[in-house]
């Protein structure tokens, strides 16, 4: 199909990419339904489709915390990694390029994420020994769609993707596959791997949908109802991508509404951060006053304080004051925990006068 037959909007540099984040509960449907989208817009749209599953990529999740199961902080790394190999993956495309490792990688996941890729003819196998991957014609050639099948239950989530689109300027559209729980739950004992029924239970009750009136950035949205059968309101789904498409996000261009969601979502992420990091801390300090032999009535004394330096800590920046962290500081994560460190440490030397 020809560029100027398919009816499409190209870019200012020759390109059509499309990015489509499927969300929702584990066991919802959204690979059934990426399997069917892959096959319905390559027959019906005449266009390249790539289906990117995270749990292919991203090695096992870990689970950890005292009140329930949380994602680790290992696996949030795991994910921002994915992030780079598709931002590189899009470069590569846009710049006409051969697609190169890059320096710091994980050991397994680069070649399963290279994998996914030469398994749907986007790319040809590598050559030399920097393992060099040349783009095939028909990814040179067609629209391109990547659908990324991911849980995506935080805005925070699906945002990152949506910056990735607005700095190339692609299109973006997200699915939301809205199954009741005890569904998800019955399905997912189906699977070779069940994950355990708390974790799902604890993810539907933290999950964000979409939300088009609070913001701009998800106007592009559809929320299916899902029945597993994966062709769920396909006639809306594919106006959804088409729209999408020949509708690329703008470069960014400075606005207070813009910079105002961006505060809020990266404050939260790095309230987020603080807090875990500081409890971490206070319970390695309590650990070691414990080692040192430090009598019970002291012990208490310097749980409250250290308690009570966390929540000051996390109300500067939940509200932006700046009585313990700077202003300068606040959007730092690593500024925030060195200053933590050395309050905590004027608290634990009265307590522990030799060298903490």
């Amino acid at each position: 199909m020809k560029r100027e037959e398919s009816g499409e909007a190209e870019s200012e540099g020759g390109y059509q990419l499309g990015l489509c984040v499927l969300c929702g509960l584990p066991a919802s449907g959204k690979s059934t339904l990426a399997r069917s989208l892959s096959d319905q817009l390559r027959r019906k749209q005449g266009w390249d489709v790539a289906v990117i599953t995270y749990d292919d990529i991203i090695p096992e999740a870990f689970f950890e915390g005292e009140n329930g199961p949380t994602l680790s902080s290992q696996w949030k790394s795991f994910r921002q990694e994915l992030l780079m190999y598709l931002e590189r993956f899009l470069m590569t495309i846009i710049n006409r390029q051969e697609l190169s490792a890059p320096i710091t990688r994980t050991g397994g996941m680069w070649e399963r994420f290279v994998d996914c890729l030469k398994n749907q003819g986007l790319i040809c196998s590598g050559t030399g020994e920097a393992q060099c991957y040349s783009l095939t014609n028909t990814t040179l050639s067609l629209p391109l769609y990547l659908i990324l099948d991911d849980n995506f239950y935080y805005q925070s989530m699906r945002y990152e993707i949506y910056q990735l689109a607005r700095k190339y300027s692609l299109g973006y559209c997200q699915l939301f596959l809205d199954c009741p729980v005890e569904s998800c739950l019955e399905r997912n004992k189906q699977r070779s791997k069940p994950l355990p029924d708390e974790t799902i239970q604890l993810m539907a009750r933290k999950i964000e949908s979409p939300n088009i009136e609070k913001n701009t950035w998800e106007h592009k949205s559809l929320v299916i109802r899902s029945r597993g059968s994966g062709s769920e309101d396909s006639i809306e789904v594919t106006d959804l991508l088409t729209t999408a498409l020949k509708n690329p996000i703008k470069c960014f261009e400075e606005n207070m509404e813009q910079k105002e969601t961006d505060r809020i979502i990266c404050s939260t992420n790095i309230l987020h951060q603080a807090d875990q990091t500081f409890r971490r801390i206070i319970s390695q300090t309590m650990k070691k006053a414990k080692d040192e032999k430090v009598i019970a009535y002291k012990l208490k004394l310097l749980a409250e304080e250290l308690t009570k330096l966390k929540a000051d800590f996390l109300e500067d920046l939940r509200h932006g004051n700046s009585q313990k962290i700077p202003c300068s500081c606040q959007n730092s994560i690593s500024d925030i925990i060195h200053l933590f460190h050395y309050e905590r440490d004027n608290i634990v030397h009265k307590y522990i006068p030799k060298e903490y």
